[in-house]
């Protein structure tokens, strides 16, 4: 729900925040929903209550006494499952089961009934009284003690399935501005709501408690796997009974404003979340991607943490000869910047540290992003919909008219776009943007290859940025460890840096969770384009050409970045290796 009920009440006046107050009170002591307890202490009508609450759903409100229930339909399901989730069906048209619920975003509610009658399950809201009044008719006293039984069932299977991610209690989360609002004030306090929701929270407290970057839930024939991306590197953290399978995933979509009955198509929404990190509160954004897969969708959420975002550029990974050049260009008045690599490698986060660095009150900076992952104060973001019609090569053309100092490019996608990027470098404006290319001089090519004339391309270009991310080695389990020579030697470290290699390694600690790594930094290749570089570039050079020239003028590779930092100790060959060639 978009708006917590009680907001909702006092915002149409229909309660005063007195009577408010004292049914939170009374509810905290006896439990129950909101709604009833209002009803409960005359503050509310049962109809005032389903009125709101069908607008508050989205979904048709019916008064079960207008309906003549059919026991033979009605019986469909269990007693105790209908008193369990305090719903009753109430028509069948074909293969469509219409159920009366008084919270009809109970997806696990709605997916047991589904499993149990085969049938499509569409909700509509009816008061939490006229409900029960229903069941107590065609079922008669339903046994508490079976509802019990079988929540805490799954309760107890939710339990031993979080077991593994150590949570901190001290630690909550409240997500925000979705389909629903939940307080997570601490797990403990949770131990009686649905089982489903439990575990949703418990994710997502724990992906921002270890660091994670990136949530995978992903179903396979007779299990369902939850891995976190944590340091780039992706680890098992539990394997949920699979019969949570389909609940989460209804769960996950609802909180992101998702369709949860398409099940054919891929969809991506966004879900905003307030943490308490040991008494400071911060807002941490969840980009949601749900894909169709063989045995049902998977859910990717990648955390976008404002937090984590470092936008002081000494503290990226670039050493000082790289630093010196790559200011030196982004201070220029025109031209253009191009930061390439992989998805994951710290484009964005170098491109942000550029923006912040440049922002000042006498300069318009314009961006188009896709998605806009972080607002930064000062800044015109443009978010990119294709399916509108607003491209990267739309908005570029817009901002030209917009009187702008500094343009972002979020990517450099087609050709459409590389032009317009260069024409707006060439007529004195400062652009940075990305490319995905595997190193700085085949940036180059792919501008060449895209249809863009190698006279415009030497001429509108200052400098390329490729980088990668690797891990540091653990500051709190790191040891001194003895690499021979001819391994750094093959390495790519130049003999002259021997006598200075002060390698490191770690042990493993619960810091690191046993991995002997914990955070990452950046490596760089940075390539200036100085005069004999657009020299060689107008003359159709070859890459090779190209890189060795970069590398007479100074550059250093990638891979002779990354051995200078294990020279230093700062992270290991095997990181090295796996991200450089």
């Amino acid at each position: 729900m978009a708006v917590r009920l009680g907001e909702l009440l006092l915002r149409e006046k229909r309660v005063t925040p007195t009577q408010l107050q004292e049914a939170l009170t009374y509810q905290r002591t006896n439990g129950g929903r909101l709604g009833s307890t209002l009803v409960k202490l005359g503050f509310l009508k049962d109809e005032d209550v389903t009125e709101v609450l069908s607008r508050q759903y989205g979904v048709p409100a019916i008064d079960l006494r207008d309906f003549e229930l059919d026991p033979a339909l009605v019986r469909l399901i269990p007693g105790d499952t209908a008193a369990k989730y305090n719903v009753i069906p109430v028509t069948r048209t074909g293969n469509t089961l219409t159920l009366a619920m008084t919270d009809p975003t109970n997806v696990f509610a709605m997916d047991d009934i589904k499993f149990r009658t085969g049938l499509h399950v569409e909700p509509v809201v009816a008061s939490d009284t006229a409900i029960r009044e229903a069941i107590a008719k065609h079922f008669g006293s339903t046994s508490s003690h079976a509802n019990g039984q079988a929540a805490g069932k799954s309760m107890e299977m939710v339990n031993r399935a979080l077991e593994d991610l150590n949570l901190d209690s001290s630690d909550e989360i409240q997500v925000v501005d979705s389909a629903e609002e939940i307080d997570a004030a601490s797990l403990e306090r949770q131990s009686g709501e649905a089982p489903v929701i439990r575990l949703a929270n418990a994710l997502f407290l724990a992906a921002i408690q270890r660091g994670a970057s990136d949530i995978h839930i992903e179903p396979y024939e007779k299990d369902l796997r939850v891995r976190f991306r944590i340091d780039g590197v992706l680890q098992s953290v539990m394997t949920p009974p699979l019969k949570f399978r389909d609940p989460l995933v209804s769960r996950i979509k609802i909180m992101a404003r998702l369709d949860i009955a398409e099940k054919r198509l891929p969809q991506d929404g966004r879900i905003k979340a307030r943490f308490n990190d040991r008494g400071t509160s911060r807002e941490i954004d969840f980009r949601v991607s749900v894909l169709p897969t063989l045995f049902g969708e998977k859910i990717v959420l990648r955390l976008l943490d404002a937090k984590g975002l470092r936008l002081d550029m000494t503290q990226l990974g670039f050493d000082t000869d790289a630093l010196a050049r790559f200011e030196r260009a982004i201070h220029k008045p025109w031209g253009m910047v191009l930061v390439t690599g992989p998805t994951g490698s710290g484009k964005t986060n170098t491109l942000y540290s550029a923006l912040s660095q440049l922002n000042q009150p006498g300069v318009n900076i314009m961006t188009a992003e896709d998605p806009v992952e972080f607002n930064l104060g000062g800044i015109n973001q443009v978010q990119v919909r294709e399916q509108i019609g607003l491209t990267f090569a739309g908005a570029l053309r817009s901002f030209l008219r917009q009187d702008p100092n500094i343009i972002l490019v979020g990517e450099i996608r087609d050709a459409e776009t590389a032009g317009i990027a260069v024409k707006a470098a060439l007529t004195g404006h400062l652009v940075l943007s990305t490319l995905h290319t595997n190193d700085a001089p085949s940036s180059i090519n792919r501008l060449v290859n895209m249809g863009i004339e190698p006279f415009l391309v030497a001429n509108s270009i200052n400098l390329i940025a490729a980088q990668r991310l690797i891990r540091r080695v653990c500051e709190t389990c790191r040891e001194p460890h003895d690499i021979p020579a001819e391994e750094l030697l093959e390495a790519g470290l130049p003999e002259s840096e021997l006598p200075k290699v002060k390698a490191m390694k770690g042990r493993g600690c619960d810091r690191c969770v046993g991995t002997g790594y914990k955070g990452r930094l950046g490596l760089f290749e940075i390539m200036e384009v100085s005069e004999a570089m657009r020299a060689l570039i107008v003359g159709s050079a070859t890459i090779k050409e190209v890189r060795e020239l970069a590398i007479e003028e100074g550059m250093s590779p990638l891979r002779r970045s990354g051995m200078m930092k294990v020279r230093d100790g700062i992270t290991t060959i095997e990181e090295v290796a796996r991200e450089t060639m």
